[in-house]
């Protein structure tokens, strides 16, 4: 595990140390554009993608689409209609920049898909992401190794809170999560009591805490009321994961499960430290920046894009080729180390 979180520092240290220097020429701007400011990681990610490309020289507008694809859609073109030089766009919905993504290939404008993919079309040049299956063997993982499930006799009791059905990464979070449990599902080692399994059932538009929330609220009142603990509960991220949490706060007296997250948000890693969620994949969002701010120069220099991956991520048009960071996880044994001494959160920020 210390290997693979020093590694992450080293890669993320070396990523913004080559973009210490500014390399934009005079004028040229990039068109940031980020789905919502409602969850904190797209702050983060907008405040740092603002505040790398700035220091390597360019000009940067940044906008966040409430949650809206019509929003984004026409602040995307108002990029491409004010002269911008490369396009960086985490979608709402993979599929719905159609019209802007045929209006920047006319206008030979770049585009980098940032931890979303873009659908559909053949003129998303680049995709930068961290590895969204590897997110989701990781949650796995980690649920296997907690209940020891290649030793363990169980049956231990497992429901699944996935992330929105318009993201293309959110079938990759499941699917790699899946396919380490299945085989113990299966076996019936693990049993799903509500029986809803098929990511289809288990989909939480648009990410909502509220409706993830909701949804849990009615699993333990039809399946856990009389007394049945739930032994685990995979989530996707930590938006869901806090809906769950809420909801096991108010409707459920059992032994509390393991659970599992996405994004070290503050309040899940006050709620890891206070023992109420069980570890969350860190992505951190300076790595993928910096590398996001690495590929847009090299676009603009002419030179050769750095990828590691051009087999995955087929958008339905084309593979786009890709750049994928490597995700770790933070629990509360490695949350100090991984988040406060790195730099990521201060530990008051934590209280």
């Amino acid at each position: 595990m210390k290997k693979k979180v020093f590694a992450a520092f080293a890669l993320c240290a070396a990523l913004i140390a080559a973009m210490a220097v500014p390399v934009a020429a005079e004028g040229e701007s990039v068109g940031v554009s980020m789905p919502t400011k409602d969850l904190q990681r797209w702050n983060q990610d907008g405040e740092n993608m603002q505040k790398m490309l700035t220091e390597a020289g360019y000009e940067v507008d940044l906008q966040f689409a409430s949650n809206d694809p019509a929003t984004q859609l026409n602040q995307i073109k108002t990029m491409i209609g004010n002269g911008c030089s490369v396009l960086v766009i985490s979608a709402i919905e993979g599929d719905s920049l159609g019209e802007a993504l045929d209006m920047a290939a006319e206008n030979d404008i770049p585009v980098i898909a940032y931890d979303r993919l873009l659908m559909s079309s053949d003129a998303v040049s680049y995709y930068a992401t961290f590895d969204n299956y590897m997110v989701g063997t990781v949650q796995g993982t980690y649920i296997k190794d907690a209940l020891d499930l290649d030793n363990a006799e169980g049956p231990f009791n497992l429901e699944i809170t996935a992330g929105d059905p318009g993201d293309n990464n959110a079938t990759y979070f499941y699917n790699g999560a899946i396919d380490v449990l299945k085989p113990y599902i299966d076996e019936g080692k693990l049993v799903v009591q509500s029986g809803q399994i098929d990511f289809q059932d288990v989909a939480t538009p648009q990410w909502k805490t509220e409706t993830a929330q909701s949804r849990a609220e009615n699993i333990l009142s039809s399946y856990y009321a009389d007394g049945t603990n739930v032994d685990v509960w995979l989530c996707s991220n930590d938006s869901t994961a806090l809906g769950v949490e809420t909801a096991l706060a108010a409707n459920y007296d059992g032994e509390y499960p393991i659970i599992t997250g996405q994004d070290c948000d503050i309040e899940n890693t006050k709620n890891m430290i206070a023992g109420k969620q069980s570890m969350s994949v860190f992505k951190d969002t300076r790595t993928l920046a910096a590398q996001v701010v690495k590929m847009v120069t090299q676009i603009l220099n002419g030179e050769e894009v750095d990828v590691n991956d051009t087999e995955t991520y087929d958008n339905g048009v084309i593979v786009v080729p890709s750049y994928l960071c490597e995700p770790v996880f933070a629990d509360a044994n490695n949350y100090k180390e991984l988040l406060i001494d790195s730099g990521y959160y201060t530990e008051d920020q934590l209280q």
